[in-house]
């Protein structure tokens, strides 16, 4: 019997501290704020609804990169617990809006601690970064992005016509020598025959001074020649003499 006793008054213990059942959580972990506006320090409180844990206070700060603790705002709370709610266990959102941003030097980690009588809970922090500007939604830029179609596009006609210029001009250039050359091979003359060896012509002239000869013995003159004149086979005999004489 004893020990049953025990066991009633460790879990009647156990549910006037209910310390396990207290917690703060932040969510999301990370935001992006821009200069000039506010951040929002999000905070949930889970606590039973007991008088112990219905008093409470919240504080809120930030930590820079240099290890810095900035205290931003802090309160006292008195949640009232509904009727028929004793012994549950709330949640409660505690979210702090943070004045508008005056610099860069905002960005860290912002924190919410909630204190009560016995236990203090913090959350893990949101980190937030703070910018100077944002997306600027600019609606000139499908302008400049057809401006630049219609130049790669112009670029690319031009480019296309001088390489067929080039072209059209250095290809008659490369094949006129070639029409030269067929014009000069066409102009050319047949190649004449080479003249004949020098003694064919002189058996030629051999051959007719001998004929001259055998018909100056066959046919002696019968007269005398008129003073002042030469007969006409002394002088085709003479004229082939000297021509025997030159060849030679």
């Amino acid at each position: 019997m004893i020990p049953n006793l025990k066991v009633i008054f460790l879990f009647l213990w156990l549910l006037q501290c209910g310390g396990g059942n207290v917690d703060v959580r932040q969510e999301p972990p990370i935001q992006v704020a821009l200069l000039k506006e506010g951040i929002t320090i999000p905070c949930k409180v889970i606590f039973p609804y007991m008088p112990k844990y219905t008093k409470f206070s919240i504080s809120y700060y930030r930590i820079n990169a240099l290890d810095q603790k900035t205290s931003i705002h802090s309160f006292s709370e008195n949640a009232p617990i509904p009727p028929g709610a004793e012994n549950t266990t709330a949640t409660l959102s505690y979210d702090y809006t943070v004045a508008p941003l005056e610099n860069t030097s905002s960005t860290g980690t912002y924190y919410c601690k909630v204190k009560w009588s016995d236990i203090q809970k913090m959350g893990r922090g949101v980190f937030v970064l703070v910018r100077d500007t944002g997306y600027i939604n600019t609606s000139y830029g499908w302008k400049i992005l057809v401006t630049l179609t219609v130049l790669l596009a112009v670029l690319s006609i031009a480019a296309t016509a001088l390489l067929l210029w080039k072209r059209k001009v250095l290809c008659p250039r490369r094949s006129q020598p070639n029409i030269l050359r067929q014009k000069v091979e066409t102009q050319l003359p047949s190649a004449s025959p080479p003249p004949p060896p020098v003694y064919d012509s002189l058996d030629v002239q051999q051959v007719d001074v001998y004929s001259s000869l055998e018909n100056n013995t066959n046919n002696p003159p019968h007269g005398k020649n008129l003073p002042g004149k030469t007969p006409k086979k002394q002088e085709t005999l003479e004229e082939s003499s000297d021509t025997l004489y030159e060849n030679i």
